[in-house]
């Protein structure tokens, strides 16, 4: 049975954010509140433990979701055909949903607006997904 966390997305975005702050992978590991032996096995391909998934999303900022992978999402095209994919209204609802820089008004306000935004381009598409090849119409 394959896992259902993407080791290698999860490892990229912890070295992209240590690479942002200027960090070493011991003062990740210490802030993150994980043994750096942790991060050196994830490196060699282990999965951590769900304690220090957890540390490390928090760490991130970022939803564990986005480290999860469908059971079948082992094509060679990164195509996945494990379940449906969340419309991107609600994708885009869970990401300001998770902000908490942004006063819970605002939060609405930009919700109204991607939920507008999404209807006019079903309506301008004739479809039901965005950037599914639909062209965008003048006028």
């Amino acid at each position: 049975m394959s896992g259902r966390m993407d080791l290698r997305r999860l490892h990229d975005a912890l070295d992209a954010q240590r690479r942002a702050r200027d960090l070493s992978w011991r003062q990740l590991a210490e802030e993150a509140g994980v043994s750096p032996s942790l991060l050196s096995r994830m490196g060699n391909g282990q999965r951590p433990d769900l304690d220090g998934f957890i540390a490390l999303v928090q760490w991130l900022g970022t939803p564990a979701e986005e480290f999860m992978s469908r059971p079948d999402e082992d094509h060679a095209d990164g195509s996945a055909d494990g379940g449906p994919t969340p419309e991107l209204e609600t994708q885009l609802a869970m990401l300001l949903r998770a902000r908490d820089d942004l006063p819970e008004a605002d939060k609405e306000y930009l919700l109204e607006i991607v939920g507008a935004t999404m209807r006019r381009i079903k309506h301008h598409t004739g479809t039901g997904a965005a950037g599914s090849g639909g062209t965008r119409s003048e006028g």
